[in-house]
């Protein structure tokens, strides 16, 4: 698979977005920082990191009952009144490790504290010109601080490199295209704005599937839930394989390698039944 050829105005182009529901305006940096130091969950290397890795936040869209034609949705958990679109640029000089095709802990973190900032769920795109990174997470009323939203969940997020920004394995072109097809709001369930939102993730989930299976397909929400931890049992085994085979290339025992490659070996079988289950 090679790089793909995209730009940041083409995937939120690919929303297919009511033209009534743009913003177009910027959300200057200053602001996230205080919205986060308001909440009191941001410290102050986080609002260095905000400043430094961030070049521009455009608040692209607002999407509304009244401009959408989608229903608000709110209960004693949440309120969902609106899904903000934001494109994020970053600063050059990208944070992605090309050879393996993974965001940097620090880009992961600029993309969290601006969803912890703003108190709406957003769709956001960020754009270092290496790399786009998609980011989608729900949010939820705090239990004890009354009008005040804490993330709920785990972030759904996922990378597309650029041709000719490295050697990572991303997609090819008609894996993206049925990506970018499935993307438009008229696509997606339209039965309030939650139902929209995790539309949307599951969308994306099903891309990061893609990685996996080499095929892009949707499903229904009660197989994505099955594959978001199909997904999430993947990377957790990734993580413990790629552990475990640093560990063997120093070790010096013998019957301790074999051991650890033993492991190794069940690891990936348990890994590939996961990844079957996509």
């Amino acid at each position: 698979m090679n790089g793909v050829d995209l730009s940041s105005e083409q995937l939120i182009s690919a929303l297919r977005l009511p033209a009534e529901a743009s913003v177009g305006q910027r959300i200057p940096k200053k602001m996230l920082a205080e919205n986060l130091t308001s909440r009191g969950t941001a410290t102050s290397a986080d609002r260095k990191l905000l400043q430094e890795q961030i070049e521009e936040v455009a608040w692209v869209a607002a999407l509304k009952p009244s401009n959408a034609g989608i229903p608000a949705y709110q209960d004693e958990v949440r309120s969902y009144l609106e899904l903000a679109v934001l494109n994020v640029r970053l600063r050059q000089g990208s944070q992605l490790d090309v050879k393996v095709a993974r965001v940097s802990s620090s880009t992961a973190r600029v993309a969290e504290l601006v969803h912890r900032a703003i108190p709406y769920p957003v769709l956001m795109v960020l754009d270092d010109e290496a790399q786009l990174y998609l980011s989608m997470v729900h949010i939820r009323w705090a239990q004890k601080e009354a009008d005040k939203t804490v993330l709920d969940g785990e972030l759904i997020q996922s990378t597309f490199v650029r041709n000719g920004s490295g050697t990572a394995p991303t997609a090819d072109a008609a894996t993206l295209n049925a990506f970018m097809g499935a993307l438009p709001i008229n696509k997606q369930p339209r039965t309030d704005l939650l139902a929209l939102y995790q539309g949307w993730m599951d969308t994306l989930c099903a891309w990061q599937a893609a990685a996996v299976t080499g095929r892009f397909e949707c499903v229904s929400p009660q197989q994505a839930t099955a594959r978001r931890a199909a997904l999430r049992r993947c990377h957790e085994l990734d993580a413990q394989i790629s552990s475990l085979r640093a560990a063997a290339s120093k070790e010096k025992q013998m019957a301790r390698q074999v051991a650890v490659n033993l492991e190794i070996k069940a690891l990936m079988a348990e890994r590939q039944q996961a990844a079957n289950s996509l």
